[in-house]
């Protein structure tokens, strides 16, 4: 009896193009039975916008990796194409998405604003098993060599014994060294946020503009955070909810006389 291979959905937000999701891609092939939905140009930082001014398109692509059933450039944000893929592409859901591999870091509070994680995410209120990807390394030529086999081991679990409902995973690589990765780290979103500048600048026809630069603070002094275990390469397995309420908050805010 031939096994029924997964099928498997990726996605990112540094475009289709990108070495990171032709590294994934590549990895994704060897479990299972792989689509492609992806930005047909850097959506970098779109974190979970979607398309509602704009007509949206789906390109189709040159397969060229083996066990690649189909390939889709999309217009839109990394949320987008795991709509359109889920509506419009697929004639199922998939068992699991897959999105990255970014580049660049989304450990801590970087996770709001990526759309690696909010592609993810979108799966996951779909009700589908997701995992997000990232290298801390921004360079178009990041080296992703020593990343492989941990994405097949943590694929290869999500699959075996799924993720519960409202939960994806965020896994972030650090950046590659002469030192192979320790191991795998489950732990916890460090807090943290970015010391934000706006850089003032004006054009050659005396119009101003402004550009955004920042710097990281890590505000957490936790041993056990994805920016901590980072540093001391390992990779981060974060478990990542997308039901923003604070519980612990509501029996608090029910004692205040709101109704007097």
């Amino acid at each position: 009896m031939t096994k029924i291979k997964p099928k498997i959905l990726v996605t990112n937000d540094d475009g289709i193009d990108a070495n990171g999701i032709r590294v994934l891609i590549a990895e994704m092939c060897k479990l299972g039975e792989v689509y492609v939905v992806a930005p047909d140009k850097p959506q970098s930082g779109k974190g979970h916008a979607i398309t509602i001014d704009a007509i949206l398109e789906l390109k189709p692509q040159k397969v060229t990796t083996e066990g690649v059933v189909k390939e889709m450039a999309c217009t839109g944000t990394p949320a987008d194409c795991v709509k359109l893929a889920i509506n419009e592409v697929l004639t199922s859901k998939p068992d699991l998405c897959v999105s990255g591999i970014n580049h660049g870091s989304n450990s801590s509070i970087s996770v709001i604003y990526s759309g690696t994680m909010s592609a993810a995410i979108e799966a996951g209120v779909e009700g589908i098993p997701a995992i997000g990807f990232s290298l801390c390394d921004y360079a178009k030529d990041a080296d992703f060599s020593q990343t492989q086999k941990y994405i097949n081991k943590i694929t290869q679990q999500v699959l075996t014994h799924g993720l519960p409902d409202g939960i994806v995973l965020n896994v972030n690589f650090p950046k590659i060294s002469e030192e192979p990765y320790k191991g795998i780290k489950v732990c916890r979103q460090a807090r943290a946020n970015w010391k934000e500048k706006f850089d003032k600048r004006t054009n050659p026809i005396g119009k101003e503009y402004f550009w955004l630069t920042g710097v990281f603070e890590n505000l957490d002094a936790g041993e056990d955070t994805d920016e901590f275990w980072l540093q001391k390469n390992y990779v981060s397995l974060v478990p990542t909810q997308f039901d923003l309420t604070a519980h612990y908050m509501i029996q608090k805010l029910n004692n205040w006389k709101l109704n007097e």
